[in-house]
């Protein structure tokens, strides 16, 4: 587990494109305002886009450059999300990052083949957060 401030969070952009040096697909998962789009937003400046990186809760995703794809599972789930074709998105070059992303999608990911990360989120203090990083 690496304990990272807003200052800092460079070194897990770095770890998350050693281990996805082609791309592929992280799931972020913590609670209410953990961090996800935060960490989505520091992700995308990493990269070196200037698209402003918003939540995709109410659009399901959202897709910046043609490097970076984020969704948001929370107010849709994965049915939804299956039922809309979205799993076929997934198989576009770049890095896809989802919030919210529960068992049964990690399920999917697995049978597939796709490389996959989960970046846990949690609150460490009042000033930092927590991120764990282990391979689907």
């Amino acid at each position: 587990m690496m304990k990272l401030t807003q200052d800092n969070l460079t070194t897990l952009c770095e770890r998350i494109v050693q281990e996805l040096p082609q791309g592929g697909i992280v799931i972020l998962q913590g609670d209410l305002a953990s961090g996800k789009t935060t960490f989505t937003q520091n992700f995308s400046r990493y990269l070196g886009l200037e698209d402003a990186v918003t939540s995709p809760t109410f659009s399901l995703q959202q897709q910046y450059g043609e490097k970076l794809y984020h969704y948001d599972l929370y107010n849709y789930g994965f049915e939804k999300f299956l039922s809309l074709g979205m799993m076929e998105e997934l198989e576009r070059a770049g890095y896809h990052f989802i919030e919210w992303g529960d068992d049964t999608l990690l399920g999917w990911l697995k049978r597939a083949g796709m490389e996959t990360i989960i970046v846990k989120i949690t609150k460490c203090d009042e000033d930092s957060r927590c991120y764990e990083v282990n391979r689907a």
